[in-house]
């Protein structure tokens, strides 16, 4: 398994910074690659099962030659038919070789979460704050076994 410790970034970048973002987005893409290999082909909708871990749903919305756009989340048995949490809309561009998090449905629920996107309103602060989640996560899903692989 490839880590952040592996990607050595073209210079040295600050945290929350837009060269940092874009580091941060390229560490996501190869984290991302992992779980889903063979992305650039695939379509419609995918569970992965793990003996340690909740099934993660992956969604495949739109898929272009360079861009696709999908929702990772967990779907928890719920009263309106389910729970996705967290539930992330990820834009992977195939070309510049960058996974970010477009949008992250439903984080009001988190107040923990909600009262850091009032301690940092910024746009870079919330992106960054974003893939930074999602980069855990990623490393999270591969420790606990989940692939996506043909």
């Amino acid at each position: 398994m490839l880590t952040d410790s592996y990607i050595l970034p073209e210079c040295i970048v600050r945290p929350a910074s837009f060269g940092g973002l874009m580091t941060l987005y390229e560490a996501n893409y190869i984290k991302f690659m992992q779980l889903v290999p063979a992305l650039s082909g695939r379509k419609g909708d995918h569970v992965s099962q793990s003996p340690d871990d909740c099934d993660l749903h992956l969604s495949i919305d739109q898929q272009s030659r360079y861009t696709c756009e999908l929702r990772l989340t967990y779907l928890f048995a719920g009263n309106a038919g389910g729970v996705s949490d967290p539930d992330l809309v990820v834009r992977i561009y195939y070309d510049a070789r960058m996974a970010e998090v477009y949008s992250w449905i439903n984080q009001q629920r988190h107040t923990l979460l909600d009262s850091l996107s009032l301690q940092y309103p910024s746009h870079m602060d919330q992106r960054w704050n974003r893939n930074i989640m999602l980069g855990k996560w990623l490393e999270y899903l591969s420790d606990r076994g989940h692939s996506f692989a043909a």
